[in-house]
């Protein structure tokens, strides 16, 4: 038991309204936490808790357990038809090479560091009774097979005796063993089977004479996607980022997993956002920091002074990366959001205290004290843009409610690159900007002797 937990209650099944239809062998499991204050340990994290509640579930054999957050679980449905992180799905027509092949595959995704929930669809398991007929006694004792097929398909499935009429309606009469019996193999192993000399007579041995009836694995069922037999091999990501992940697997799997003759393997999962938001920021970023450049230039009118201001941006990258790393977070779309703005604040820095500098060389001002000064000026307005900025992210970086995972990667990031930015804008850029306008003026510095007057 964990005193961490609230509440649980099971929900197995297909409901009334099946908006979430699943098998009578699957249920989803809901854990309602206490507040964090109510806990024995309130410096445990919930990923901890996770991890303690996977290895206690492990010991329960003939249970697959998979850990997600409900919404979490919904989105990774609607992407790929699946409730986890990842997803590689095998297609192909033989059930037995598809599972070899899904084997595989989760032998190599749980070999991969991050790995977490590695489970493969279950097909097969269903207990399933077969009857198998003795061909060699049969015809020693008069009886074709497909009588005793027959006798057995009557039993279970039953077969039209007749029909019995009420007014204008009519109704088939089936016989069939009733449904307590039918699940019986000693009942069905006493079924009577006419032999074939003796059909009109009626003389009958029983079906355990030319069948015996075993027990076998059978498929628990058969999945479908676009009309091709389909294996799914599932895994969550914890503990680094998703892209990685899936590119290091897409990579060890397609060098030591041979899809099935007449399939492939196909893979889907929540990854798929990520590569099409990848995608976007690819095309966008470059094209914000063109635009940027250009405003800069516009603002400054000079490319180097421009591209002075824009050294600012590196700093507070370097910050969110430290943040991050810091903390052992993967980096996410929210840390890249978190890049993006952080760099927009520490451009925005950089003008200002630019403009100043520039503003105390126009009044000459000599470039060593024009960058003290400007620095000086500028001072409390940067320190209070970058101090608002990390005052109101703290909480963000320091929550555990919903949505801590989407907010923790973006307030990291914008604390950790603005500290670093701020600091760094302030003493490199003025320095910087001292060498630059220094390294201008030195040519007008020197000035030409007067040329001596020649009476006549």
């Amino acid at each position: 038991a964990h005193p961490e937990v609230k509440t649980v209650f099971t929900r197995t099944g297909t409901a009334e309204i099946a908006s979430d239809p699943m098998p009578p062998s699957a249920s989803d499991t809901f854990v309602m936490l206490k507040p964090r204050s109510e806990w024995p340990n309130p410096s445990l994290t919930k990923a901890e808790l996770v991890q303690q509640m996977e290895a206690e579930l492990g010991k329960l054999l003939g249970n697959n357990y998979e850990f997600t957050q409900p919404i979490q679980m919904r989105f990774n449905e609607l992407i790929a038809g699946v409730r986890s992180d990842v997803a590689v799905k095998v297609y192909g027509d033989d059930f037995t090479v598809m599972l070899a092949s899904a084997e595989k595959v989760a032998a190599v995704l749980r070999s991969i560091p991050g790995a977490a929930d590695v489970q493969i669809e279950q097909v097969s398991g269903q207990p399933t009774i077969t009857a198998l007929v003795d061909r060699t006694a049969a015809a020693s004792q008069g009886v074709h097979a497909s009588d005793a097929a027959d006798s057995l398909a009557i039993a279970l499935g039953g077969r039209e005796a007749g029909q019995i009429f009420e007014g204008d309606r009519r109704f088939d009469v089936v016989v069939r063993l009733a449904d307590e019996l039918r699940n019986d193999p000693s009942i069905m192993a006493h079924l009577p089977v006419a032999q074939e000399e003796d059909e009109v007579g009626g003389r009958t041995i029983p079906l355990s004479s030319v069948a015996r009836f075993e027990t076998v694995e059978g498929p628990n069922q058969i999945s479908r996607e676009n009309g091709k037999r389909r294996i799914v091999v599932q895994a969550n990501v914890r503990g680094r980022d998703l892209g990685s992940f899936v590119s290091e697997a897409r990579t060890k799997v397609a060098s030591s997993v041979t899809p099935p003759q007449g399939g492939w393997l196909d893979w889907g999962g929540q990854f798929e956002n990520l590569e099409r938001a990848s995608a976007r920021l690819a095309l966008i970023i470059p094209l914000v920091v063109l635009l940027i450049g250009v405003l800069l230039f516009f603002a400054l009118g000079s490319a180097t002074e421009a591209a002075l201001v824009f050294a600012g941006v590196p700093l507070a990258l370097v910050g969110g990366a430290i943040a991050l790393w810091g903390r052992g977070m993967p980096f996410s779309i929210s840390a890249a959001v978190g890049f993006i703005a952080v760099s927009g604040v520490a451009t925005l820095n950089g003008l200002v205290l630019m403009q100043a500098i520039k503003q105390r060389l126009m009044e000459g001002a000599a470039p060593r004290d024009a960058a003290i000064e400007g620095a000086t000026s500028r001072l409390r307005a940067v320190l209070t843009t970058a101090l608002v900025a990390v005052l109101g992210f703290i909480p963000m970086a320091v929550a555990f409610g919903p949505g801590a995972e989407v907010q923790k990667p973006l307030a990291s990031v914008v604390i950790g690159g603005l500290t670093t930015a701020t600091l760094l804008t302030l003493l490199v850029l003025p320095a910087f900007a001292a060498l630059l306008v220094r390294r201008e003026l030195e040519p007008d510095d020197v000035t030409a002797e007067p040329a001596p007057v020649v009476s006549p």
